[in-house]
């Protein structure tokens, strides 16, 4: 995914599954942190559907995240742009795509504020692009993977699929606007797509801007973790293999026109992440000590400060989140101390982000 996905752990790519005398179906994926989880699962587990890949390989891509399946005879892999029309329309018709798992996006939403036009290109116009081909394509199954930050926030109202979008961020409005273009093929031509919405991400994989990854990172190399504000905005964290779970649930159960939450009641305020992981990492309880590890500075231009969701849609086709947080907070710890140069510019990824005004900057495609 990626997927705020975390959505997102980190490829911006495209899966395809392709008949022949051995596979059976043909899946497109375009990736995330998310997808590169739901990439393997898929090539491991089902031998019989061939798994392309498409990825632009941006700064956030690494593909040593898919080198345990790199070499399966039914995995392939694609360098390509989901914003370049012709180069999509050809793939579909080459590789006879039969479903889509689209995850691809701009997923960064300190970086939406100052490049809000590149999200807009990237999450609405490649969507449209996609859907439009996958369309004339004839594709069995179009699964677009949205996120809960198109809601906007809520301290108290839990949000269900019909809860109206109110996105305050250039990230979550690029992603509710695409929404709504996959869901006017439904609406008009009965194509068979599926929405899903998720909880934010975390596990091996994620791209270190996002919160868990670069808090963990920042504490490896005895750096301050970075905080927002007051700190008290609350995510809800679901981990990797819980997400891989739900999209296989989607692509067997989900019914076209729907929409589907994906989330957990686990919600923790930054402050305490920050907290969980100096105990964890610096192995002290001291609240003097850990406030050391902790560096408040001026807040992002909108910061919700929840996304509750209700996920019952999801309950009723068979899925409920299993990973407990420490169980799946230990294994991501782990999995830095040994991979967090996986990307060329993961140092990068640590730096406080810097604020501006919404819109101050942007770049003019």
């Amino acid at each position: 995914l990626g997927i705020d996905l975390l959505t997102g752990i980190d490829l911006s790519s495209l899966c395809c599954i392709k008949a022949n005398n051995v596979i059976e179906k043909s899946t497109f994926l375009l990736s995330s942190c998310s997808a590169s989880h739901v990439v393997v699962s898929l090539v491991k587990n089902y031998p019989n559907y061939l798994i392309i890949n498409l990825d632009k390989l941006d700064y956030c891509a690494s593909l040593k995240n898919l080198e345990t399946v790199s070499e399966k005879e039914n995995y392939k892999f694609i360098q390509g742009d989901i914003c370049d029309p012709h180069f999509i329309k050809q793939l579909f018709e080459t590789e006879k795509i039969d479903i889509v798992l689209h995850f691809a996006a701009q997923t960064h939403v300190d970086l939406s504020f100052w490049h809000a036009l590149e999200f807009t290109y990237v999450n609405v116009y490649g969507t449209n692009v996609l859907v439009a081909a996958a369309h004339e394509a004839n594709v069995e199954k179009f699964v677009y993977v949205s996120t809960d930050e198109v809601y906007g926030g809520s301290t108290d109202q839990e949000f269900d699929e019909s809860s109206p979008k109110r996105p305050t961020n250039p990230y979550a409005s690029s992603k509710a606007a695409a929404e709504c273009f996959v869901q006017s093929y439904w609406e008009r031509y009965q194509f068979p797509v599926v929405i899903t919405r998720s909880s934010n991400v975390y596990g091996p994989h994620q791209y270190p801007e996002k919160v868990i990854p670069k808090f963990i990172s920042l504490l490896q190399q005895n750096r301050k973790c970075c905080i927002h504000g007051s700190g008290l905005q609350r995510r809800n964290f679901l981990y990797a293999t819980d997400v891989v779970e739900a999209f296989l649930t989607v692509l067997k159960e989900g019914k076209p026109g729907e929409i589907y939450n994906i989330g957990t009641n686990f919600e923790m305020s930054i402050a305490q992440l920050a907290k969980e992981l100096i105990h964890l990492i610096k192995k002290t309880s001291s609240e003097s000590e850990m406030e050391h590890w902790m560096d408040y500075v001026k807040d992002r231009p909108a910061n919700d400060m929840r996304y509750p969701m209700n996920s019952e849609k999801m309950h009723k086709l068979g899925w409920r989140p299993k990973v407990p947080w420490k169980e799946g907070i230990e294994k991501t710890i782990e999995w830095y101390k040994e991979n967090f140069h996986n990307w060329k510019n993961a140092e990068k990824a640590l730096e406080p982000f810097p604020v501006t005004e919404p819109f101050a900057q942007l770049n003019v495609l």
